[in-house]
């Protein structure tokens, strides 16, 4: 709990003194005496007063550190004194304190204890019990962060590292020797100090780091050794908070800024209620008293509005002093403003009654205040595009309504295309908006190259199996049981002699479809020479592979569609009729790229992809017009800088397979293969993106 320090007692007793008789209110009431009693394991103190009192006056608890305060409304302190050391089981002293009619008693505990109130008399009788130990929810808050686990060793720093976070926070990284090192963290004003316990550092690691243009809350880490000690002394600024760990040999503090938020009396970034947490049992007790009461516990200002009254019971233990003025709000239909340390609390509709006449002043103020034209010099942006964005005009290409007006109904803006200043006439408040406005879009995009490496794979094959069959009788003539044929094997017959003669064949020609593949021939004869049987088998397999590869690139400004086509016109006849000639049309046939690039914090790049290759196909037409062939990606990725990916695209396979025979010849097991002919056909192609972006930077040069 934060109490007033005895300077700003002393002076408000100065205060007290020094004002007019008239002026100072007299309490009705005062405390006399205060006596302490033990009671087996329980403290009992009796409180006496001049006046019997009409209730219980308000009291509540803090954990941390243990005490019970009791307020006393128009009583005044007639001790003589201000603090008094008891030392009764875990009662160790009393303050009392007098702020005006106002007398708050404070009992200081070594640990936190149940109390309970009563009234005899003129005397109020407080009974503190301790707590079943299951049932202490005391958390001890201590600073050091790790104790020191070798005795004695010499622990040292091998290195100190600063990194960014992926959510803005300052990271410091700490490489120790050992998992042993003790260390301390605190905070010391504006700084965080960490100490590391008997523990040395090199030279060059003696050094104050200036990492403001990290973007952190963190601005500076200066790291010196004291005597045997090593100090670390973390500067934030702004709004902040910390958070340390250790994984082995290695200490972690991160520093992380808090957004604050005027609708949480306590800020952090951590989700629920933060404040200290207290214990109340206040029984039908004035609203505004317990309100105030938790105010001070927060270490705020309390402005409470005439119209909060009424009584109220709370019975709550251990529980977050901001949670206990929610309760109260949602009791009483209470709300309030918080404005830094200051918080006004009054009925939710007189809030809004008041905000709304406020937003109605300002309404008027601003149709009545006079104009006042400012120029701005803008420096990337285009004059002419910043002012219709200013004025809500849609931008070329844009749907009407796209845009909301940023000037008032009275403000204008105008653009000189020639120096590339705008003129904007507006109210003073509004100027300051759109001063920050321009500021935050007038700076230079970087640039990103995307290079594309389009890749078409196709994989042919091709498998086919024939034979040729004769059966010869004679040099000049050939007769056989399969009829006759006016081919012959390789355009004639054999002799014995190998010499090739012209005869007239009687068998099977059924060859394979590609004459440039390897073949295998063999004859079977008689002694005699005079019959011949000549067996040609064919067979032909051929594997093909071909790629195409396109390398389009591109550099466009970030966050700024680029498009980039290569190919070629493809002319289109449409035959003409009796009463009109043919005509000729083009259409395109192109390989193009469009990208739009995004960088985003962490350095790498976003992009929105289209890719599309379109081709004519000249083997097939209709008039002699051919088809084309399109394939298309379209895609979002993340990739690093400089890395590349890879985006699948279309993927088509086509398998044909052919067979030709003889009649019931083809179909005798085995031996059909002398008359058929079997072709096998496979094609397979495939698109496939490659894509790697290069952020440009501003030197201009790839990053």
């Amino acid at each position: 709990m934060k109490w007033i320090n005895n300077a700003l007692l002393a002076a408000s007793a100065c205060l007290a003194l020094t004002l007019p008789a008239q002026a100072q209110t007299i309490p009705a009431n005062a405390i006399e005496s205060v006596n302490v009693a033990r009671q087996g394991s329980d403290v009992a103190v009796r409180v006496d007063l001049k006046e019997a009192l009409a209730a219980p006056p308000a009291a509540f608890s803090v954990a941390n550190p243990a005490k019970v305060a009791i307020d006393f409304n128009s009583t005044a302190n007639a001790l003589g004194k201000t603090t008094q050391v008891f030392n009764e089981g875990d009662l160790r002293s009393m303050n009392v304190v007098q702020v005006g009619d106002r007398t708050r008693l404070v009992l200081n505990l070594d640990r936190t204890m149940n109390y309970a109130t009563r009234l005899e008399g003129k005397s109020l009788y407080v009974t503190l019990s301790p707590i079943a130990r299951l049932t202490d929810t005391v958390v001890q808050r201590s600073t050091r962060f790790a104790e020191e686990s070798l005795v004695g060793a010499k622990h040292a720093l091998r290195d100190v590292m600063f990194r960014r976070g992926k959510d803005g926070e300052g990271r410091v990284i700490v490489d120790l020797s050992d998992s042993g090192t003790g260390i301390d963290i605190r905070q010391q004003g504006p700084s965080l100090i960490v100490d590391f316990m008997k523990t040395s550092v090199p030279d060059h690691l003696r050094r104050k780091l200036d990492v403001t243009d990290f973007a952190t809350p963190v601005t500076a880490v200066e790291t010196k050794a004291i005597g045997d000690n090593v100090r670390m002394t973390i500067t934030p600024q702004g709004l902040w908070e910390h958070n340390a760990y250790q994984s082995d040999n290695q200490f972690v503090v991160e520093v992380k800024r808090i957004v604050e938020d005027p609708n949480k009396l306590v800020q952090g970034s951590k989700i629920g209620y933060q404040g200290p947490r207290v214990s109340i049992n206040y029984q039908n007790g004035d609203v505004r008293a317990l309100l105030r009461l938790m105010a001070e516990e927060l270490g705020l200002n309390a402005v409470i509005s005439e119209t909060v009254g009424g009584t109220t019971t709370l019975v709550l233990k251990d529980v977050p002093a901001d949670q206990v003025i929610d309760i109260i709000f949602q009791q009483k239909g209470l709300d309030m403003r918080k404005k830094g340390n200051i918080i006004m609390i009054a009925p939710r509709d007189e809030i809004a009654t008041r905000e709304k006449l406020e937003y109605e002043a300002k309404q008027q103020i601003n149709e009545l205040e006079p104009l006042r034209m400012e120029q701005f010099q803008l420096n990337y942006q285009r004059a002419a595009d910043v002012a219709r964005l200013l004025a809500g005009v849609a931008m070329p290409g844009q749907p009407a309504g796209a845009t909301q007006r940023i000037l008032t109904k009275r403000g204008s803006a105008v653009a000189d295309p020639q120096t590339n200043i705008i003129f904007i006439n507006d109210i003073p408040s509004k100027l300051e908006e759109i001063r920050n406005f321009i500021k935050a879009i007038d700076v230079g995009a970087r640039q990103v190259l995307i290079e594309a490496r389009v890749v078409e794979a196709n994989d042919n094959f091709n498998r086919d199996l024939g034979a040729k069959l004769n059966f010869l009788t004679g040099p000049n003539s050939a007769r056989g049981l399969l009829g006759s044929s006016t081919n012959s094997v390789n355009g004639g017959s054999y002799n014995a002699s190998g010499t090739q003669t012209s005869s007239n064949a009687i068998g099977v020609n059924l060859p394979s479809y590609s004459a440039s593949g390897g073949t295998l021939a063999f004859s079977l004869f008689n002694a005699s020479l005079t019959r011949i049987l000549n067996l040609e088998l064919s067979a032909l397999e051929t594997d093909g592979g071909g790629k195409v590869v396109s390398s389009p690139r591109v550099i466009t400004a970030n966050n700024v569609k680029a498009k980039i086509e290569d190919g070629t016109e493809v002319p289109y006849v449409t035959p003409g009729t009796t009463t009109s000639p043919a005509t000729v049309s083009f259409k395109s046939a192109k390989l193009s790229l469009e990208v739009t690039p995004q960088i985003t914090p962490e350095g790498t790049v976003r992009m929105a992809l289209v890719i599309k290759k379109e081709e004519p196909d000249w083997t097939r037409g209709i008039q002699g017009n051919p088809p084309l062939k399109s394939s298309t990606v379209e895609t979002n990725v993340v990739v690093e800088n400089g890395g590349t990916v890879v985006i699948g695209g279309v993927y088509i396979t086509n398998n044909a397979n052919t067979t030709e025979k003889v009649p019931l010849l083809g179909d005798i097991p085995g031996l059909g293969w002398l008359f058929k002919v079997r072709s096998d056909t496979k094609t397979r192609r495939e698109l496939l993106v490659f894509i790697t972006p290069r952020i440009v930077s501003d030197k201009m040069r790839v990053d």
